[in-house]
């Protein structure tokens, strides 16, 4: 297998030369700073004046270098077209705070300040991952309670002497008027002036784990239970707070205006402590609308880096979650939108006129309203959850269950069923490491879309890579003489512990691959209901996969020598070109590698083909090395037979 390392390394090198740097992150530092000063003022400022006279007289302080620090900082900001009434917005609001209006003036002023602010320099409003509750509980207790206090209360043991004193979360009056983002910009940039330092040492998921921990302060658990009941029973509230964002960017108080305070408290709880409630499929893909959206006016502003970012976020935060559902219930429409979603990438990418980017934006936006419907729960049924369980676990199985049987095959037939074991306990390790990747996506991790799709990337296009070698290994002995010469003088070594664990890591990873996607898939469908549907479809793929493999073991057996090795290679080296178009693609959809679509090239789940430029070239690079490496074995074998004839002849 040596001779082929040459091929190995230039595939990979080709492969993977064809992935480009992610985009490049917007520099959203100083506006996110202005949006926290406005927050502060919009907050704090009843603190400091009521019936136009000054009642704390540091806090009137705090408020008017906060609103100096605002118009300042606006004018440090990027030219825009939003620039300008920006800061004629921040001049109205310092005046009127020098004039001593009234909280609720104020309040109002800073946070449309604040939604302009946003609306011209975007930032992340919300967490990309689910919120992991008990991880934001250690970061407080590590990082907070000793100025906070365990409950929350700004009672820690460090709390004595701070001027101002540190924040009472617990505090309903203020706490209604704070948003989780709101908490979130404190968080990541500390407040000036006080003894507040910043945390943008911690992991964005960190900060957002820690500020939904200390948004619940104020809302105590039990109130949870009857906001549970709210939520599941007014269809309204869905369509009011769709999604992560819109939870992050609302105040309680806003909430308050659309429920009436005693309702806005519960669900305010219950949302708090459940953030899983809005990552269904209503709320994914509205969260999908929404990216959109923005990804459409970042473009039509001139930010093309932002608009590539924000149609990636669509695609992985918004659309990946509900893939696995819609593939069960409709992969015709699944595979409209992911060709959709890359013909928008590619269009911004190549900074296509604007109304082409707003047509195709339209497109999507269409096809995501026909994705609602299929997602919708009464499209739900025992029969589409039975073969939707059925037909992924088919599907992911048969490509795994290809390889596994070759390798039994050529190791009975090469008479060393005693290194069976490592291919055995490959293909079940993986099986193993499947069930707890299932089990964790379920019950303990959300797992993000682009994670996702750079594990199957990844693991395809080195899956592929080894695959090549393999295939073109097992051509080689197909040839003339090449299996008997092998069998007497190499056979031995060849399948040494060293190689032995060789077979156990390849089936690991091509088995793993596989179990990876179909894992995430069931993780989705078990979620939705109808479970037990979904168990007896996955038994029934089983059973059915279990009884391929035996005739395909039994037809094996009768194969001549030869003609296995033959077949064998030609089935590996399909593989190799299918898992490199196939990690090409996934690589694509996570945004790690350019998307150039290719109008005249079909999309063929089953061969790996996808109609772009960058993985249909990927699968030609395979193809080629995978006709050179058998091409080379006929030339040695040829000359290896003339050698062998030259020899008889008589002198």
């Amino acid at each position: 297998m040596t001779t082929f390392r040459y091929f190995r390394a230039l595939v990979l090198a080709l492969l993977v030369g064809c992935a480009l740097a992610a985009p490049a992150r917007a520099q959203t530092a100083p506006a996110q700073t202005i949006w926290r000063l406005l927050d502060y003022i919009a907050v704090d400022y009843a603190g400091a004046v009521s019936d136009g006279q000054v009642v704390n007289e540091g806090e009137y302080v705090e408020m008017v270098e906060f609103s100096a620090s605002v118009l300042q900082r606006l004018g440090e900001l990027p030219q825009s077209e939003a620039r300008a009434g920006l800061l004629q917005g921040a001049t109205r609001l310092e005046a009127a705070i020098a004039a001593k209006a009234a909280p609720e003036s104020i309040a109002t002023s800073a946070r449309q300040l604040g939604r302009v602010l946003l609306a011209a320099y975007p930032v992340p409003l919300a967490p990309s991952n689910l919120p992991d509750l008990g991880r934001g509980a250690a970061l407080y207790a590590q990082n907070c309670a000793s100025c906070h206090g365990l409950a929350g209360d700004g009672r820690g043991a460090a709390a004595t002497g701070m001027d101002p004193p540190p924040i009472d979360f617990t505090d309903e009056a203020r706490a209604r008027e704070r948003s989780l983002f709101g908490l979130y910009q404190v968080i990541e940039q500390g407040l000036e002036g006080t003894a507040m330092p910043s945390f943008a040492q911690l992991s964005p998921d960190d900060r957002w784990a820690l500020a939904f921990h200390v948004g619940r302060y104020a809302y105590p658990r039990e109130l949870a239970r009857s906001g549970e009941t709210t939520w599941s029973s007014e269809d309204a509230l869905p369509r009011l707070i769709p999604n992560m964002t819109a939870l992050a960017g609302m105040t309680p108080a806003q909430l308050e205006n659309e429920l009436g305070a005693e309702k806005a408290r519960a669900v305010t709880a219950y949302l708090r402590g459940n953030p899983e409630a809005l990552s269904g499929a209503e709320g994914s893909l509205s969260l999908a609308k929404e990216r959109l959206q923005e990804a459409l006016d970042a473009y039509e502003a001139g930010q093309r880096a932002r608009a590539t970012d924000l149609a990636l976020s669509a695609y992985l935060d918004g659309f990946e979650p509900v893939e696995p559902l819609l593939t069960a219930r409709d992969a015709s429409l699944m595979r409209r939108i992911e060709e959709a979603m890359a013909e928008l990438r590619a269009r911004i990418g190549r900074g296509a006129p604007v109304d082409e980017v707003r047509a195709q934006v339209a497109i999507v936006q269409t096809l995501f309203t026909d994705a609602e419907v299929q997602l919708s729960p009464d499209k739900a049924s025992t029969a589409s959850s039975f073969l939707g369980a059925f037909t992924i676990l088919l599907r992911e199985g048969l490509e795994a269950l290809l390889l596994v049987i070759a390798m039994i095959a050529f190791l009975r037939k090469a008479d060393r069923q005693d290194v069976l074991g490592y291919v055995h306990g490959g293909w079940m390790a993986a099986l193993v490491a499947g069930v707890a990747t299932w089990a964790a996506a379920t019950y303990l991790i959300s797992i993000s879309g682009a994670s996702r799709e750079l594990t199957e990337g990844f693991g395809s296009i080195l899956a592929a890579v080894i695959l090549l070698s393999v295939g073109i290994w097992m051509h080689g002995k197909a040839q003339a003489g090449a299996w008997q010469r092998y069998i007497n003088e190499r056979l031995s070594k060849a399948l040494s512990k060293r190689s032995a664990w060789f077979l156990f890591g390849l089936t690991f990873l091509v088995v793993y691959r596989e179990v990876f996607e179909t894992a995430l898939f069931y993780a989705t469908l078990w979620n939705q209901g109808n479970s037990g549907a979904v168990a007896v479809g996955a038994l029934a793929a089983i059973v059915l996969l279990a009884v391929i493999a035996v005739a395909m073991l039994r037809y094996s057996r009768k194969i001549p020598i030869a003609k296995f090795f033959t077949y064998s290679s030609a089935l590996i080296a399909v593989l190799a070109v299918v898992l490199a178009g196939k990690g090409v693609s996934a690589l694509q959809e996570a945004g790690f590698i350019d998307v150039r679509p290719l109008a005249v090239v079909p999309r063929i789940d089953l061969l790996g083909l996808t109609p772009t430029v960058q993985s249909v070239l990927a699968q030609l690079v395979m193809l080629a090395a995978v006709l050179f490496g058998f091409w080379y074995n006929r030339r040695v074998a040829q000359q290896r037979s003339a050698q062998v004839a030259s020899i008889g002849r008589p002198a």
